[in-house]
């Protein structure tokens, strides 16, 4: 089969009912003057309320049950969506699920703190460990892991966003899917958030095993500067790249990062990231998270406004879910 990876040989359980669909957005694509804007829908996956993270938790969770685990442990930032999808993912494979949730966002108004993914990791059944900011979660999460093993118990710990390089095997799998998607289609770039960085290096890694006519992966990061973010995700993608072939290598050059949208923070607004949700939102009426994908797509509308991007080349944008953050974000959308 043409842009396919045997990744046959890791441990997998199946969370997404077949390939996530391709769309072109025609009435976008005009009104940005003719740059074409394709959206790989990875928010249409139906588990816990959908989103891109269900892709590494495919294998993170195989992995999990091969090892005879019965808890999974995991970090994440209060309205997480990887939290609330590994909360969904355990509820379906019958597991505990302990969520180490921190205040990573310097928002304290009654929506952020008990609306969005917090009402869903709830309904979901996990044990959520509210820490103060400041808290080291990861000690936090270690040190739940090993009282949890003196009960007689077995905890898998998943990373941060699920971005280990087992988890982005996910996204090398998810580049050969989106370049089967395109066959006969020139794509000049796929664009994506970076925060984590694990979907970045999957698809990096995913790339490179296909071969070297592949679109470069452009990230616009939600969380760390350029140099930080980058550095990350080559390493990342590099180690993920040895799962599939130890002799992969992955040239640093074509790990794109760009950090001009994070504004002030991790998680706080920019006036470009509300005008992009709303651009989507009222062109196409599809949603975007204000999080990662809000300010991801600001970073592709200013790359076409500035000329990266010129029309009549074709942009794949990968849409990674997160809609219950919009109600958490609900005072934002309210200014504009």
């Amino acid at each position: 089969m043409p842009y396919a990876i045997d990744l046959s040989h890791h441990p997998r359980v199946a969370l997404l009912d077949g390939p996530t669909p391709l769309q072109y957005l025609a009435r976008l694509s005009a009104h940005v003057g003719g740059v074409h804007i394709h959206v790989k829908r990875d928010d249409m996956t139906g588990l816990g309320g959908g989103g891109n993270k269900l892709r590494k938790l495919e294998f993170l969770l195989g992995e999990a049950v091969q090892q005879g685990a019965d808890t999974i442990v995991t970090v994440g930032a209060r309205q997480s969506n990887h939290a609330r999808l590994t909360a969904a993912v355990a509820a379906r494979a019958g597991l505990k699920c302990e969520l180490v949730l921190m205040r990573m966002v310097k928002r304290y108004d009654d929506d952020y703190l008990n609306n969005g993914n917090v009402i869903l990791n709830q309904l979901l059944g996990a044990t959520v460990h509210d820490l103060p900011a400041g808290s080291d979660a990861v000690t936090f999460a270690t040190n739940r892991v090993a009282a949890l093993a003196q009960a007689g118990r077995h905890a898998y710990f998943c990373p941060l966003g699920g971005s280990s390089p087992v988890g982005c095997l996910g996204y090398a799998e998810g580049a050969a899917e989106l370049m089967r998607q395109t066959t006969g289609q020139k794509i000049d770039a796929v664009v994506v958030p970076n925060g984590s960085g694990g979907m970045q290096a999957g698809l990096a890694a995913g790339m490179a095993a296909l071969g070297p006519d592949t679109p470069p992966i452009i990230a616009h990061s939600v969380l760390a500067d350029a140099a930080q973010a980058r550095e990350k995700t080559w390493r990342n993608a590099q180690d993920t790249a040895r799962l599939i072939d130890p002799a992969l290598v992955i040239d640093p050059a074509r790990i794109h990062v760009d950090d001009a949208q994070i504004g002030e923070g991790y998680g706080i607004p920019t006036q470009a990231m509300l005008d992009a949700v709303r651009l989507m939102a009222t062109q196409e009426g599809l949603l975007l998270d204000p999080v990662y994908g809000g300010k991801a797509f600001a970073g592709l509308l200013h790359a076409i406004k500035t000329g990266r991007f010129q029309p009549g080349q074709h942009v794949v944008f990968v849409m990674t879910g997160g809609t219950p953050g919009i109600f958490a974000y609900r005072p934002a959308f309210d200014t504009v």
